[in-house]
């Protein structure tokens, strides 16, 4: 039986984790120091494959503790988490090892069926007599807020080409693979910094003994799916609501940039007012039975925000425009996500102050942030005063600084 190469080259010590130091580090001194310190958990988070799960099991082998790995998306809610993890936090090593408890994938903890999942495992941790690491895309969700308060924050980058490509070709190395360092580059930078994906795309396109650029062609046949500019290609460019509503199947992009696309590019596609304000319609009739999706969950009106997001834009006009039109993605989409971000982390220095203060987050969001962001950058030692007091994050600090 061939082992993945992701678990026979999973690293065995902190040193050999590669590219986040820091973070090997930081989740060093929280394993060392366990029952020095005032938080008895960790979250580790940062993109797909960038090592977060790898650091502790490279740890746990390294200090020679029990690792008892849970997925968060198998204990979603709080009677699961109880039950699982509950068990967990108190019962000793059969070996009289130290133990360290993993929750992999804390995004998985979502939705409307998971409520008090984050709550329950605040709990937990509160109780714990081990040391707890989750791992996370985005700690900075609303639904992570308990867990955030008790837990400290280590954020991990995405990992570079070249580090990428230096391992791999390690590997190949190790293996006997000939291997072309340009292919090696091309492959590491496709994954988007995700090791863990490199590692598994090399493994399946080597099996002859080499790599090179010929063996990449493959890898784009593999992962080929229709691209959204495609999509806008089949609403925009035809009158047949069969073949527009179809455009979106194989697209790997969220409802709500679908919309955003659309709505970008169809004043430059459709020039007749008549047929703009068709295709308008059809779009904001859309958003009406998306907004009706989050508010009551009725997930059945999916289809008729599909219909409409694309047969109805493609059928609005009187005839296909002959003209070319080269689409855009929409600025809408990063500015978004970092007014998010800058929200998220606003309102988790918020509720952290917000008891200590005897006042809402609300309150502190108005009242307190304004001064507290003009006293971090005048101020260094009043600052770090606050720091200590509050118990704040290097993410928080940094954030305050800006």
């Amino acid at each position: 039986m061939t082992i993945p190469w992701t678990r026979k080259y999973q690293p065995k010590s902190g040193k050999e984790v590669v590219g986040q130091q820091d973070a090997v580090e930081n989740t060093r001194n929280f394993l060392e120091n366990f029952k020095k310190q005032g938080k008895k958990a960790m979250i580790l988070y940062g993109p797909s494959g960038c090592g977060k799960t790898s650091i502790v099991y490279a740890l746990a082998h390294e200090l020679n503790l029990e690792l008892l790995e849970i997925n968060a998306s198998d204990v979603r809610n709080q009677e699961q988490i109880n039950k699982k993890i509950g068990s967990a936090i108190s019962q000793y090593s059969l070996f009289g090892k130290g133990k360290v408890i993993l929750v992999d994938e804390l995004d998985g903890i979502s939705g409307r069926k998971d409520r008090g999942g984050a709550s329950a495992l605040a709990k937990l941790i509160s109780k714990t007599i081990f040391p707890i690491i989750m791992t996370a895309n985005d700690p900075f969700a609303q639904k992570f807020n308990p867990l955030r308060k008790v837990s400290f924050l280590v954020s991990l980058e995405s990992l570079g080409v070249n580090e990428l490509a230096v391992y791999l070709k390690e590997i190949c190395k190790k293996e006997n693979i000939k291997c072309e360092d340009d292919a090696l580059k091309r492959l590491a930078r496709s994954t988007g910094g995700d090791l863990r994906a490199a590692i598994n795309d090399l493994q399946t396109l080597s099996t002859d003994g080499q790599f090179t650029s010929k063996e990449l062609e493959f890898l784009g046949e593999r992962n080929k799916v229709e691209s959204v500019l495609s999509a806008l290609v089949r609403i925009f460019k035809t009158t047949d609501a069969n073949i527009a509503v179809r455009a979106f199947d194989n697209v790997q992009e969220d409802l709500d940039k679908c919309f955003l696309w659309v709505d970008e590019n169809l004043p430059k596609e459709y020039t007749k007012s008549e047929d703009l304000a068709r295709a308008y319609d059809c779009l904001s009739r859309a958003d009406v039975f998306r907004g009706r999706i989050r508010r009551w969950q009725h997930w059945r009106f999916l289809v008729y925000v599909n219909t409409l997001l694309t047969a109805g834009v493609a059928v609005a006009k009187d005839e296909k425009y002959k003209h070319v039109v080269q689409y855009k993605p929409t600025t809408r989409i990063l500015k978004l996500w970092k007014a998010n971000m800058m929200y998220q982390r606003r309102k988790a220095i918020a509720q952290k102050l917000a008891p200590m203060l005897h006042t809402s987050a609300k309150r502190v969001v108005k009242d307190y942030i304004p001064y507290l962001k003009f006293i971090f950058q005048k101020n260094r030692s009043m600052a770090n005063s606050i720091t200590e007091q509050f118990e704040l994050e290097k993410e928080e600090i940094d954030w305050l600084k800006k």
